[in-house]
C-alpha cells in the first residue's frame, strides 16, 4: 500500500458555531458512500432530512434505536453513534461531538468508537479542543485541524427575566425550575417554547418550530438545548449553574457551560451570554474561559470492554468488568444495560434459562432495551423479565396479543405534562422492541402503530406546553408593541373589546376588565389595552360611553402640565382599582366632543368660581388664590400674613384653616360656601347615612407631616362632599416629598384630588 492509499484521519476541533458538522456532510457526499455518527436522534434526523434534500430518499439511510430507514441502495448512513452498523464498509466515516468521551453515562460507546470506527478512505472526528491530548494518545497518526468561531461570544452580566432581550434562551436544570420560569415569562411576556431531555423529538421540533417561526421570542429549557438545537437565539441566561448528574450535584464545569452559552450567536450572528433568576454571576476566570474558548483538555475517557463473552451470564459479568489497559481510561461498570443484566441474574428461574451462549446473547440484547424514563426501577425490570421470558419460549417470539396490551394501553391523550412525557418515554421503549424483527411477528405493523401513538401523544404535550407556557393574544400583542406596528381596536355594543381581532375584555362604561386566564393579566394585553382603548373611546366620545349615574371626578392637571389652577382640564375617570395588573383598570380619556366632561361636571358641581382677579378678594375668591398657589395646597409660612391679623375679614377663611390644622405646614383652602355639593344617590354632603363629617366639621387630630400633600377638605372619604364635588374612593393621602405644585416632581402617589372651587 502507498503513502496515498493510506486512510486519512482528520480530527477537526474547535468551539460551537465553527461548521464542524456541515464539513463532515460536504467530505462525505464527496465520497462513494459514507456514515456519520451523531450523539442524539434528533441531530441523526435532521442532517438525514439536509441530506436526503441533496441527493434523493433512494440513496440515505436513518439508522437510530427507534428508527430505521434503509433503502436497498443506500449509500450514506447517518446515525446515533450507539446505532452505527461498524461491520458495513464505507468509505468516509465521521463521529460528531466526540468530547462525549468524558461524559459518565455514554462515553464508553464514544471512546469505542474512537479507537475502533474507520472509513475505508477517510475517517474524521469531530468535537471540542479540549479532545486533543486524548485523541492523540487513543488514534496514532491522527492529524489535527482547527476552526475559528464563526462569531463572538460576550458576557452580558445579570438581567432580570423581565429584561431579557428578546430572542433570549433561560437554561435551567430541573423541570419544575423550567416549568416555574415558563410560567412567569408567559405572565410577562406573552409566553415561552420549552424543551426538555423528556420530550420526544417530535415535541421538541414543534416547540422549536414554535420559537423559530417568531410566534414566541423567548425559549426555556434545560442543557438539552446543549447539543443539536442549531436556532437564531442572541442570549443565553443562565438560571443556574448547577445540576443533578444521577449521583449528586454539581456545579458545571467551564466546557459544559461554553457547550450551552455557545447556542447564542449562530452563523455570523454574535451572541451574548449572562444569568438571570437569582443565578450568581460567573467569576472572571469563567467568563475569560468562555469568551476565549479556553479549556483544561480532558483528562480521561470512559472505557468499556467491547470483547464480551457469552459462554455463561458470569462470563460476560467478567468481561463487561475488565480494566483498560491505559491508566487515562476510566472503566464503565455502572451503565444502564449492565445494571439491568444485575438485576436480571437474580431470578434463579430466568438463569435456569440462560444456558446456552445463545441464551446468553439473547439476554445481553434484552437488558440493552433502553429505559426512556432514566428510572430503571421494578416495571422496567419486570418488563425485561418478560421480555426474555417470552423469547426464551418455545416460539421464541413476542406474543401478538401480549405486545397489543401493552402498546394499546399507552394509547391515552389525557393527563398533564409530566403524565405524557412518562407515557412517550414507555411508547418509546416498544418503538425499540418493534426495530427487532427477529423478536415480533409483522415488525412493520407494530413498528407503525407505536409511532403512531408516539405522534399522537407528542402533538398532545405539545398542546398542553402551549396551553400552558404560551399565550397566543398577549404574544401577537407583544410583538406588534415592540415592531412599533398601530393596532387595531373595536369596542363592540355589547362591551367586548378586541386588539387586533384577539378578545382582550369587556367595557362596563369606562370600567374595564381583562378575559384573564388567571388572576393576573399578562403585561402585554394590559400594555396593548392601554395604548389602544383610550384611542377608541376618544373615537366614540367619553360621554357616551359613560352610563347613567357614573360619578365623574376632576382631577387638578398641574402647573407642571400647563394647566391653570383655577380652571383645571378636566378627565373622565372610572373610579376603579388602581394596581394596572388588576382585573379593573381606570380608565382616563378626555371628551372626544369638546366641552362634554366639562358641562357634566358643571352639571353636579356648579359653575366655577370667579378666579383670583375678582375684585372680591376674601371667601371663594380668597381661597382659589390662595390654591394657586400649589394647585390645592400652600405653604402655612407663605399665610402668616394672613394668619397674623385674624381681624381682617378676607383672612378668616385662612384662619379657620389654621385652626382646623394644628401645627401644619402645609394648608388646604376650604370653600365655605354653604350650598350644597352634589353627591350620588343616596348619599349626602355628610356621607352615608349621616356618617362623617362635612368640609368644614372641624380638626382632623394629629398634625400632617413635614412635607405631605393632603387630599382636599379635612376628613375625605368615600361618598363624601369636598368643597363642591363628589368625591368617590376611599381617603388617601399624597405621596410624601411633594412639595411643588400638584403633578410636580410626585413620588410614587398622584395629585390629589380637588374641588372645583379649590
Amino acid at each position: 500500500m502507498t503513502h496515498r492509499d493510506v486512510p486519512r484521519i482528520t480530527a477537526v476541533l474547535g468551539p460551537t458555531n465553527t461548521g464542524k458538522t456541515h464539513l463532515a456532510i460536504e467530505r462525505m457526499l464527496g465520497h462513494h458512500s459514507g456514515m456519520i455518527g451523531f450523539p442524539l436522534r434528533l441531530l441523526a434526523r435532521e442532517n438525514y432530512d439536509r441530506v436526503v434534500a441533496r441527493t434523493g430518499r433512494s440513496q440515505v439511510a436513518l439508522i437510530t434505536g427507534e428508527e430505521k430507514i434503509i433503502p436497498a441502495r443506500a449509500r450514506y448512513f447517518l446515525c446515533t453513534v450507539e446505532s452505527m452498523p461498524t461491520d458495513r464498509s464505507v468509505e468516509f466515516l465521521a463521529i460528531d461531538e466526540i468530547q462525549m468521551a468524558g461524559d459518565r453515562e455514554r462515553g464508553h460507546i464514544f471512546t469505542q468508537r474512537l479507537l475502533s470506527a474507520r472509513g475505508t478512505a477517510e475517517t474524521m472526528f469531530l468535537g471540542s479542543g479540549t479532545m486533543r491530548a486524548l485523541v492523540e494518545k487513543l488514534v496514532p497518526g491522527v492529524a489535527f485541524t482547527g476552526r475559528p468561531r464563526l462569531s463572538s461570544l460576550a458576557w452580558a452580566g445579570a438581567r432580570k427575566i423581565t429584561r431579557l432581550p428578546r430572542r433570549s434562551a433561560v437554561v435551567a436544570f430541573s423541570a419544575n425550575d423550567v416549568y416555574t420560569l415558563g410560567e412567569l415569562v408567559r405572565r410577562q411576556r406573552g409566553g415561552a417554547a420549552v424543551v426538555l431531555g423528556a420530550l420526544s423529538p417530535r415535541t421538541r421540533n414543534a416547540q422549536v418550530d414554535l420559537y423559530q417561526a417568531g410566534e414566541v421570542d423567548f425559549l426555556i429549557a434545560t442543557d438539552a438545548i446543549g447539543m443539536g438545537l442549531n436556532m437564531d437565539i442572541d442570549h443565553v441566561a443562565f438560571a443556574g449553574d448547577t445540576k443533578f448528574d444521577g449521583r449528586r450535584p454539581r456545579r458545571l464545569d467551564h466546557q459544559e457551560l461554553a457547550q450551552i452559552a455557545g447556542r447564542a450567536g449562530r452563523h455570523m450572528n454574535d451572541g451574548t451570554f449572562g444569568v438571570t433568576a437569582g443565578c450568581a454571576e460567573f467569576d472572571a476566570e469563567t467568563i475569560t474561559a468562555i469568551e476565549q474558548h479556553r479549556f483544561e483538555s480532558l483528562r480521561r475517557a470512559y472505557w468499556r470492554n467491547a470483547d464480551l463473552s457469552f459462554n455463561t451470564v458470569r462470563d460476560l459479568k467478567r468481561s463487561l468488568e475488565r480494566a483498560p489497559s491505559w491508566p487515562f481510561l476510566a472503566p464503565k461498570r455502572d451503565a444502564e444495560d449492565q445494571a439491568a443484566l444485575d438485576a436480571l441474574s437474580r431470578d434463579t428461574g430466568l438463569m435456569q434459562r440462560a444456558d446456552t451462549p445463545g441464551r446468553v446473547r439473547l439476554l445481553w440484547d434484552v437488558c440493552q432495551v433502553p429505559d426512556f424514563r432514566k428510572t430503571l426501577t421494578e416495571p422496567h425490570t419486570r418488563l425485561l423479565t418478560l421480555l426474555f421470558g417470552h423469547l426464551a419460549g418455545g416460539a421464541e417470539r413476542l406474543p401478538q396479543d401480549w405486545v397489543a396490551r401493552q402498546v394499546e394501553r399507552l394509547d391515552r391523550t389525557n393527563g398533564d405534562i409530566d403524565t405524557l412525557a412518562g407515557r412517550i418515554s414507555h411508547v418509546r421503549t416498544w418503538t425499540y422492541i418493534t426495530q427487532r424483527q427477529d423478536w415480533i411477528d409483522d415488525p412493520v405493523h407494530w413498528r407503525e402503530r407505536a409511532r403512531a401513538i408516539e405522534d399522537r401523544l407528542s402533538d398532545a404535550l405539545h398542546a398542553r406546553l402551549i396551553s400552558r407556557f404560551v399565550d397566543r393574544r398577549a404574544a401577537v400583542l407583544s410583538r406588534r408593541l415592540r415592531d412599533g406596528d398601530e393596532l387595531m381596536a373595536a369596542v363592540k355594543p355589547d362591551g367586548t373589546v378586541t386588539v387586533e381581532g384577539h378578545r382582550v375584555g369587556r367595557l362596563a362604561g369606562l370600567r374595564f376588565t381583562p378575559d384573564a386566564p388567571d388572576s393576573r393579566t399578562p403585561r402585554p394585553i394590559v400594555a396593548a389595552t392601554r395604548r389602544v382603548l383610550p384611542r377608541e373611546l376618544v373615537r366614540q366620545g367619553a360621554e357616551d360611553r359613560a352610563a347613567p349615574g357614573t360619578t365623574l371626578r376632576v382631577r387638578a392637571p398641574g402647573a407642571g402640565a400647563g394647566g391653570d389652577p383655577a380652571r383645571p382640564a378636566p378627565r373622565a375617570c372610572a373610579a376603579g382599582r388602581r394596581d394596572p395588573r388588576g382585573p379593573g383598570q381606570d380608565l382616563r380619556v378626555r371628551s372626544a366632543r369638546g366641552g362634554a366632561v366639562e358641562r357634566r361636571a358643571d352639571r353636579d358641581t356648579g359653575p366655577w368660581p370667579a378666579p383670583a382677579r375678582a375684585r372680591d378678594r376674601g371667601g371663594r375668591s380668597q381661597s382659589a388664590a390662595i390654591g394657586r398657589a400649589g394647585c390645592g395646597c400652600t405653604a402655612a409660612a407663605r399665610l402668616a400674613r394672613f394668619v397674623s391679623r385674624p381681624a381682617d375679614p378676607r383672612t378668616r377663611p385662612v384662619a379657620d384653616l389654621r385652626r382646623n390644622r394644628p401645627g401644619a405646614r402645609h394648608l388646604l383652602p376650604v370653600d365655605r360656601d354653604p350650598r350644597p355639593a352634589a353627591a350620588p344617590a343616596g348619599r349626602t354632603a355628610a356621607g352615608r347615612s349621616g356618617r362623617g363629617r362635612s368640609a368644614h366639621a372641624g380638626p382632623r387630630r394629629g398634625p400632617v407631616r413635614d412635607r405631605e400633600r393632603v387630599h382636599a377638605g379635612p376628613a375625605e372619604a368615600e361618598g363624601r362632599a369636598v368643597s363642591g364635588v363628589a368625591v368617590a374612593g376611599p381617603p388617601r393621602r399624597m405621596a410624601r416629598g411633594c412639595a411643588g405644585p400638584a403633578g410636580a416632581g410626585r413620588g410614587r402617589g398622584e395629585p390629589g384630588r380637588v374641588g372645583r372651587s379649590l
